[in-house]
């Protein structure tokens, strides 16, 4: 029996026999993603009750759904999702289980990015983008305020309190870039995550261990990765990042052949876990930026 046919009795179950979990009286919010979450936190604070699907170090690229998803699904008011192509998975759960939550796509209003080799990929990962981010609070701000009215100042209050943050940040990351040469801010990761952050702050994207914007593309063929290590040298690329959700073997591999670095895994589709230097969504982009600040100079 499939994890989605499971899912689906169980979810079913708890309907008809009544169980709601504790502190009812709270909105029951969804985040798909680690990102997400942190990003309906700082929005909701304590007024809701949230559930994050894909968590720290996680993969929504990959991930595959299991029973309790489901079953949080099912009881959910509001599911926040990233959109964008990036939750592939979500349709055929949300079905499964039954629910009837009103979905927020967070992403509303990004100007996406197209791959220029493959235009019929949309890159999913706008909150590289510290003022897409803005978007995101936005979105969730007026979500909530739709679905429970009763603590409007509340989110509005937390909302403007978090994008004050966010424009301090990108502010932030504009300054600190600054001190890069621009001759170096030359990216190569383990898949093509970082272009919105190259859009933004002024890098150029040379490669991705897997050519895709997403980890499910197949391993690169000999081919792709003869072209990747000729592109590496010829651009002089300093070190090649791996991420914190993905295998760093092909990154650890590409590097020895192309006789450069293996920078610190970066944080790019995933939070951290608590008590790391990527716990947060403010935190995880300092930490990215400073690590590019120490091995592309």
């Amino acid at each position: 029996m499939s994890n989605f046919r499971r899912a689906g009795i169980l979810a079913l179950s708890i309907i008809i026999l009544g169980i709601t979990p504790a502190h009812a009286d709270k909105i029951k919010a969804i985040a798909t993603i680690s990102i997400i979450g942190d990003v309906v936190k700082n929005v909701a604070g304590d007024a809701v009750n949230l559930v994050v699907l894909v968590g720290p170090n996680g993969d929504a690229h990959e991930y595959e759904p299991i029973p309790a998803d489901s079953v949080n699904i099912a009881q959910a008011d509001i599911i926040f999702e990233n959109g964008l192509h990036l939750e592939h998975w979500l349709d055929k759960l949300y079905l499964a289980s039954g629910s009837k939550a009103k979905r927020i796509v967070v992403s509303q209003g990004v100007t996406p990015r197209i791959f220029e080799d493959n235009p019929q990929e949309t890159d999913p990962h706008a909150w590289q983008d510290v003022t897409n981010v803005i978007l995101y609070t936005q979105n969730v701000r007026d979500a909530l305020i739709a679905i429970d009215p009763a603590n409007k100042d509340k989110y509005t209050a937390n909302a403007s309190d978090y994008i004050q943050k966010l424009q301090s940040l990108d502010a932030w990351v504009k300054a600190q870039v600054a001190l890069i040469p621009v001759d170096k801010r030359k990216l190569v990761t383990n898949h093509d995550a970082l272009g919105y952050f190259a859009r933004r702050y002024g890098f150029k994207i040379i490669g991705a261990v897997i050519p895709s914007a997403t980890t499910e593309a197949a391993d690169p063929s000999a081919k792709e990765t003869a072209d990747l290590l000729n592109i590496i040298k010829s651009n002089g690329v300093h070190a090649i990042f791996s991420e914190n959700m993905a295998n760093p073997k092909l990154a650890q591999t590409l590097s020895q052949e192309a006789g450069v670095q293996v920078g610190p895994e970066l944080y790019t589709d995933a939070l951290g876990p608590v008590g790391s230097e990527g716990e947060t969504y403010l935190k995880m982009i300092k930490y990215n930026v400073g690590v590019f600040q120490k091995y592309l100079k």
